[in-house]
């Protein structure tokens, strides 16, 4: 009974609850107001995918977590092959070639393989003879990241992709030097500078900022100038190789997507339709929101996706301020005790692989309100526990169920 006691039966709860708002929002949005009938298929089969999820957390309280770090590398290189055979023999949906047809379901590999690219990284930053501020050791938790993250932008899923890197930041909490964080950061700008200023701006602000560095440094030491000088030709020959990744790597879809957000475009018919949509309809539910199934813009179809990538404007206009409002409270909540209870963890394994999971997490629900609100393109990122998805649903609960079992452990 004591041991039962010491459950983290809060996280348990807010999961649950955040489930049964999906659910819920699901089934709101299977009615056609025009027809005034229900379709209750996509509602059913989240409802059968919520009783897997229930079963697998219950099962892996059984498990000892160990298990994960010992067979961390077959985990890892069944996720590699799982990815490789969907780019043979999976089924395409939306230009995508992401999903396994099992019968009336579809299985989404890349939703997997965040969990053992999660376990993968937890296992080779708790050895012990791992330095993450020695080159070649941060070298090879790279390629451990960004195998996957190459694999899938080949299916293509742009969006997938995105979430592996917000694993960066468990990389420079267990010890990475913060300028390849800087680093990152600045490549990311200089890639938003070449699709909004051209490259001619953006490679003279570049060798612009070189000179007076230099010219500024107190000590003009020769190793220093080099240094320098070497950033700016990579930063350089990264400007250059933008234009190539953006024309060539994202599709036209997400290139329209970035384009229109950056407001060199204006569509507010074609791709920017999504957005202008979800505003208006989040925007409408005002403060108590317009009631269950009441929705005039997400039952009158003018919400694309409204069941997957914006469901949350079906809770913004049903549920209005106060609905939207406690649905982010319970992610802001669950999010900083998988924090706190992973700086709580005995051994590193644990620790990393919580701190793993909230990344994970954060950046899903940071990518999906961002494309909500328009101030994300639309990649196609679900809302986690509450977007239509079986794949979404099962792999972030078995990731919970292992958080569950590792607190457990803690406390046992």
């Amino acid at each position: 009974m004591n041991k039962l006691t010491r459950f983290d039966w809060n996280s348990l709860t807010v999961y649950l609850l955040l489930s049964t708002i999906g659910l819920i929002n699901i089934y709101s949005i299977g009615y056609d107001i025009d027809s005034n009938t229900m379709s209750y298929f996509n509602f059913n089969k989240q409802l059968f995918a919520f009783a897997i999820a229930i079963l697998l957390i219950t099962v892996i309280q059984f498990l000892d977590t160990k298990i994960l770090e010992r067979y961390a590398s077959i985990f890892y290189l069944f996720g590699i092959f799982t990815l490789i055979t969907v780019a043979v023999f999976g089924t395409e949906v939306s230009g995508s070639k992401s999903w396994f047809r099992l019968g009336s379901f579809n299985i989404q590999p890349s939703e997997f393989m965040k969990i053992f690219v999660t376990i993968a990284i937890a296992k080779i930053l708790c050895d012990i003879n791992t330095k993450i501020r020695r080159f070649k050791d941060l070298f090879f938790c790279f390629i451990i990241l960004l195998t996957p993250v190459i694999l899938i932008m080949f299916q293509p899923d742009a969006g997938s992709a995105i979430i592996f890197l917000f694993l960066i930041f468990v990389f420079h909490s267990e010890g990475m030097p913060f300028f390849v964080l800087l680093s990152i950061v600045i490549s990311i700008l200089i890639f938003l500078s070449i699709i909004i200023f051209g490259e001619i701006i953006t490679v003279a602000t570049i060798i612009f900022i070189s000179i007076i560095s230099i010219i500024i440094q107190q000590k003009k030491e020769v190793k220093n100038i080099l240094n320098r000088l070497f950033l700016a030709i990579v930063s350089i020959l990264y400007s250059l190789s933008v234009n190539f990744i953006f024309n060539k790597v994202f599709e036209q879809r997400h290139r329209d997507r970035f384009n229109i957000l950056l407001g060199k475009e204006v569509d507010s018919q074609g791709l920017g339709y999504n957005i202008n949509q979800s505003q208006i309809a989040i925007g409408s539910g005002r403060f108590s929101g317009k009631g269950f199934m009441q929705g005039t813009q997400t039952k009158g179809g003018f919400v694309p996706e409204q069941q997957t990538d914006y469901i949350f404007t079906t809770i913004g206009e049903e549920w209005g301020f106060i609905g939207s409002s406690f649905v982010l409270i319970l992610f802001i909540f669950l999010i900083q005790r998988i924090i706190k209870t992973a700086y709580k963890q005995k051994n590193s394994f644990n620790r990393v692989f919580c701190l793993g999971f909230a990344c994970i997490l954060f950046a899903h629900i940071f990518i999906n309100l961002g494309m909500v609100v328009g101030l994300v393109p639309t990649i196609g990122i679900p809302l986690p526990f509450i977007s239509y998805g079986g794949s979404s649903l099962i792999a972030f609960s078995i990731f919970l169920g292992i958080f569950l079992r590792m607190e457990f452990e803690r406390t046992n």
